[in-house]
């Protein structure tokens, strides 16, 4: 159960917030304690109010509760972490507020106290209320045997990408095996003989055949990268002359390149459109499937309050007729009877209180698990979508550089005499 709170004022602003039902699938006022009015905006107008008598502007401590994704957590456990929160923070009987949110399959919690004491009017100090949420939290997870998050076990090994939202960046071309890339220049060299043909099966392959600047007949794969010709097919240069003829004829490497990304490039727009709406057809159907189960989470989770208030009124009924009442209730108060059935009847009503809280937290638990299995579906989706965007746009940055790739300065003269190519 993950801590964390902050002073503040501003109450309608944080009600409209906890009461927004397009940030939430569920949002349930679990409790509103020592305010007259029943409801948040009422609540914090309340609060407001009584500040006024004071020179308090932050008024309201609000916290929020996050237990683990994967663990299903009762409404016990957030209780007794409250009430834990007020002992270690001073804050008992001050009122407050809980609200239950769910979303994504995840339940959390928020709570907010007045921080104004109505009978000394004065403002509760919230003095090392980080230091000692971060204790209470850690304390949390010791006994409830979750898996403790790196950044909370040991601060230094907090996870970087939770300091800020990082832009996607750039994937490093990947590496080819240089053991492929010969034999599939080897494979285009044996089924071709003449230039034409080993031209056509080079580019069947991704490697375009272009001219050197020094080393004769060179191949350029769809990366930009040059590979030597006679090298790759492990043959003398005089060999691969005989049959292709002077390189001369060919285009250079930088046109080559130039030639790659004019190819390449709009291939990529057309491929990352193609992926957006496919990504896109994807995720309507996610959002059709979650909004389906969002409404019928919602009608169970209403058919079991209704059947459990009619339970709850039908019991009340049969407690009601177990006390005497006329003359025989007058003797029972007088012997002490009456008394003890009372208690047992306060009982019966206490576990009855129990027994329905359990229901609806079995069923909650049932449909978290559910809508985490749909969730997990869905990240799955958002993943290979932006790992999907991000090697299409990759690819299209690197053609476009292709594209814009510079003519060769021409080579100065060498008066030492001809030098063989490499």
């Amino acid at each position: 159960m993950i801590l964390k709170a902050s002073q503040r004022g501003g109450g309608q602003n944080l009600a409209a917030h906890l009461m927004r039902m397009d940030e939430n699938e569920h949002i349930e006022i679990h409790e509103i304690r020592g305010f007259v009015a029943d409801d948040l905006h009422g609540a914090f107008k309340e609060a407001y109010a009584i500040s006024k008598g004071t020179k308090c502007r932050q008024y309201l401590f609000s916290m929020s509760m996050n237990p683990p994704p994967s663990e299903d957590v009762g409404i016990d456990i957030f209780e007794n972490s409250i009430e834990r929160t007020e002992c270690d923070l001073g804050l008992e009987n001050q009122p407050r507020v809980v609200v239950f949110h769910e979303k994504e399959g995840r339940r959390h919690a928020h709570v907010v106290w007045s921080r104004i004491d109505a009978e000394t009017m004065t403002a509760k100090q919230m003095s090392f209320y980080k230091t000692k949420l971060k204790d209470l939290t850690r304390e949390i997870f010791l006994e409830q045997n979750w898996k403790m998050p790196c950044g909370l076990a040991d601060p230094t090994q907090r996870d970087p990408r939770n300091f800020s939202l990082a832009e996607w960046q750039q994937a490093k071309r990947a590496g080819q095996d240089p053991r492929a890339t010969k034999s599939a220049i080897q494979d285009a060299w044996a089924i071709s003989d003449t230039k034409e043909a080993l031209e056509h099966a080079l580019k069947e392959r991704g490697f375009w055949l272009a001219k050197g600047n020094r080393r004769g007949h060179v191949v350029v794969d769809y990366d930009g990268e040059v590979h030597s010709l006679p090298r790759a097919l492990s043959k003398k240069t005089k060999e691969v002359r005989a049959r292709l003829g002077d390189p001369t004829k060919l285009a250079d490497v930088a046109q080559t390149k130039r030639a790659i990304g004019e190819t390449m490039t709009p291939l990529m727009h057309k491929h990352i459109d193609h992926a957006k709406d496919m990504f896109e057809r994807r995720k309507t159907a996610f959002d059709e499937k979650r909004l389906a189960m969002r409404d019928a989470h919602r009608d169970a989770r209403k058919q079991l309050l209704a059947k459990q208030k009619v339970r709850t009124e039908t019991e009340e009924k049969e407690r009601t007729k177990t006390l005497p009442k006329g003359l025989r209730g007058l003797w029972s108060r007088i012997t002490g009877k009456y008394k003890k059935l009372k208690e047992k009847n306060e009982l019966h009503a206490q576990t009855c209180h129990k027994r329905d809280r359990q229901e609806r937290d079995k069923l909650i638990a049932s449909q978290l698990a559910k809508r985490r299995t749909l969730q997990t579906s869905i990240q799955v989706q958002r993943q290979q979508q932006a790992e999907t965007l991000k090697s299409l746009r990759n690819d299209r940055v690197r053609f476009r550089r292709l594209e814009q790739t510079p003519a060769p300065e021409p080579e100065r003269s060498r008066s030492r005499g001809p030098t063989r190519d490499r």
